[in-house]
């Protein structure tokens, strides 16, 4: 299951909202991933999914993060779920970025044996995999704002690198992480089942691809198996489809593509089989 997020990355935010801003959507859709295996409708695994699933949903109007393990209806065919608001939402709206999330993997993901979602506020994800507790950097999606008009000078790229150290220096500390210099404002998250140097690590991974992929850019998100970071100019944040997910995406229509092709191919051949030995 470890491979899930591949399948549907680029359902991301192509769809999405491109602005935010301090009263920006909690709810705006970043990317979903599903695993390419089923469950089967009734089967033990599935309702333990579903036990998962409700313990999150009704955890979520009391807490910013939980992970729930359920396994009652067959300890062979556990489920594991977690979900991470944003630190700086209230209650009341991590309650409704996680079941506006739940509601995206019903409809993206239905019957996925694992699944996750990325909100703007909130991330959600459920499997048969182990992951609580396990650190993850591998990198899910990117994606870069448009270059600043003229160019950065390095005023403008000396304020970007300052505000996203706020977010990995040795004050940082937590999981949800701000920073500031000027006008260029940053933020991270870690995932609350990450001890502090695991956070730190991630942090830090994100951070180093913000840098290196977004180059000039106004503003980047980053998000890694366990965390994220961004940041953005000038108070608000706009991106552009400089989407670096798109070779991951590009590779898995490909793939898909092909699968689809061979598909077709072996229908064509099974119907000259028939119609031949019909004949």
């Amino acid at each position: 299951m470890s491979t899930f997020m591949l399948l549907l990355l680029l359902l991301a935010s192509s769809i999405a909202s491109l602005t935010t801003s301090a009263s920006d959507d909690y709810t705006d859709f970043v990317y979903a991933g599903c695993s390419q295996p089923k469950y089967t409708q009734g089967s033990p695994y599935q309702l333990n999914v579903d036990s998962t699933l409700t313990s999150l949903a009704n955890a979520a109007a009391f807490s910013s993060y939980a992970n729930f393990t359920s396994s009652a209806a067959g300890g062979s065919f556990p489920a594991y779920g977690l979900f991470q608001c944003r630190g700086d939402l209230p209650f009341s709206d991590c309650d409704s970025c996680v079941r506006s999330g739940l509601s995206r993997l019903s409809a993206v993901c239905p019957s996925a044996a694992g699944a996750a979602v990325q909100l703007r506020g909130c991330f959600l994800r459920y499997g048969n995999d182990s992951f609580l507790g396990k650190p993850d950097t591998s990198v899910l999606y990117k994606k870069c704002g448009p270059a600043a008009a003229g160019g950065y000078n390095n005023d403008q790229l000396g304020m970007r690198d300052a505000a996203l150290a706020d977010l990995t220096s040795g004050a940082a500390g937590g999981s949800y992480r701000v920073g500031a210099a000027g006008y260029v404002q940053a933020m991270a998250q870690c995932v609350g089942d990450q001890s502090a140097k695991e956070c730190d690590d991630c942090v830090a991974a994100a951070v180093a691809q913000l840098r290196a992929v977004c180059g000039f850019a106004v503003a980047g998100d980053a998000y890694l198996g366990k965390c994220y970071a961004k940041y953005w100019s000038n108070g608000v944040y706009t991106t552009s489809n400089t989407d670096h997910g798109d070779e991951a995406g590009k590779t898995l229509a490909i793939i898909i593509g092909l699968m689809a092709g061979v598909a077709l191919i072996i229908v064509f051949l099974s119907f000259l089989r028939r119609a031949g030995h019909d004949g």
